[in-house]
């Protein structure tokens, strides 16, 4: 071997050794040097991630995972009832960009630990339209549909994106490992983010009725937060776009276009409040709701019946 050969090999070898393990081709295997906390809190939001990357794919798209990036999947189920929204070119456009985020989302966490299939999902209009009855304590008439419009799309949004960063906030002081930490991080901001530009559109139009309920945007999301509040069954951790002046910032404000507590700090939720929420049922031992057969992974496995 020439030394110039020699020297490429030692070269290339000594790069291999000092790249960061989250970058290397095995980067799965490397979930076993993580705490096993570690572990279950980063695989715990893939359920929320599946939801949100489906959700946001087939109102923009059409289509799903399966065909977008099918590996993530990891042969799960296809989502029961999805479909392409009715929407205008700019929403559109901000809704494929929430969907691929979320599709690198997925691409994060299971780059970092192992994950799951993708849990069946139901994101039709009727499983909707039952958390919107619900919200409302009546049956609207006609039934809330997110995809038979922008608003209603939105509307639909803001269901999703907040729950999920509530449980990286409450994920985040759980964390052993710097790896897991700064990936929360991330996946927080970017969460955040979206919930923020889905508040903001709808704040634009907090006082207008949506057609055909006569009901403003606003009592719409004032509604869905209290349900949340309600299923989570620990307190309020969720307010809607208006509010009492007292409780907006600072108690100086009825706005309330980012979410916070006292002191405009973000508010956390635990796995299991997060279960009660998106099960519909209030119970983090009674799947329902947008998770048929329950959600995924050890914690919320923990909590189903034993087969």
């Amino acid at each position: 071997m020439s030394l110039s050969a020699s020297t490429f090999s030692f070269t290339a070898l000594l790069i291999l050794l000092l790249l960061p393990k989250s970058y290397s081709s095995k980067t799965i295997e490397s979930n076993s040097s993580l705490p096993q906390v570690d572990v279950d809190l980063l695989e715990f939001p893939l359920n929320l991630e599946y939801l949100e990357a489906e959700f946001f794919l087939y109102g923009a798209y059409g289509y799903g995972l399966n065909k977008i990036a099918p590996n993530l999947t990891k042969g799960g189920p296809t989502p029961i009832g999805a479909k392409r929204g009715k929407m205008d070119n700019f929403i559109r456009d901000v809704i494929k960009q929430f969907a691929l985020q979320e599709v690198g989302h997925l691409r994060a966490i299971q780059s970092t630990v192992k994950g799951f299939p993708r849990p069946l999902l139901n994101l039709s209009a009727e499983s909707f339209a039952k958390v919107v009855d619900s919200a409302f304590e009546k049956q609207l008439v006609p039934s809330f549909d997110p995809y038979s419009s922008g608003v209603n799309f939105l509307l639909a949004s803001y269901l999703i994106p907040y729950v999920g960063l509530t449980g990286y906030v409450g994920a985040s002081p759980k964390l052993q490992d710097p790896k897991s930490k700064r990936l929360v991080a991330g996946l927080l901001g970017v969460e955040s983010g979206q919930d923020a530009v889905i508040r903001a559109l709808l704040y634009e139009h907090a006082h207008k009725k949506v057609k055909p309920y006569g009901i403003t945007v606003a009592e719409f999301t004032n509604r869905f937060s209290q349900l949340r509040n309600k299923l989570g069954n620990a307190g309020v951790k969720d307010e809607g776009l208006v509010v009492v002046e007292s409780e907006g910032a600072e108690g100086l404000i009825t706005g309330n276009v980012l979410v916070g507590d006292k002191y405009s700090v973000a508010f956390d939720r635990t796995p299991e409040e997060i279960l009660r929420i998106v099960y519909g049922s209030g119970d983090e031992h009674k799947p329902g709701g947008f998770y048929p057969k329950g959600a995924d992974g050890h914690i919320a496995k923990s909590h189903l019946p034993k087969a």
